[in-house]
């Protein structure tokens, strides 16, 4: 079976768990595995950094943390990401301005 065919290994960013969880849930529906659910930064750069992952999705504020590092961590890694906000991408550095942003409520017809 071709990795096109088959679905991603995804690794959720998401602070809020609610929001996790139905993300988590549209992610399986589409045919995606959901590896980790990372609620807090420490857990989450030792994810990004271990997990053989195929695509992040990263919440740009994560408990008051700005998430730029991960993205900067998964970019050197060669890892493809998407933002999640309710901000919009107008509030993104330039440098990640060109990176899919996911807008909150998530929707499973964005993903």
């Amino acid at each position: 079976m071709n990795r096109e065919t088959i679905g991603r290994r995804v690794l959720i960013v998401e602070d809020e768990g609610l929001l996790a969880m139905r993300l988590e849930e549209m992610l399986v529906d589409l045919g995606h595995e959901v590896v980790a659910v990372a609620g807090r930064m420490e857990q989450a750069e030792e994810l990004v950094a271990e997990a053989g992952i195929d695509l992040a999705i990263l919440d740009v504020n994560l408990n008051g943390q700005l998430t730029y590092p991960l993205a900067s961590a998964l970019e050197s890694r060669g890892i493809p990401f998407i933002f999640a906000t309710g901000y919009g991408s107008a509030f993104l550095p330039a440098s990640f301005r060109k990176i899919p942003v996911l807008e909150k409520p998530y929707q499973q017809s964005a993903l």
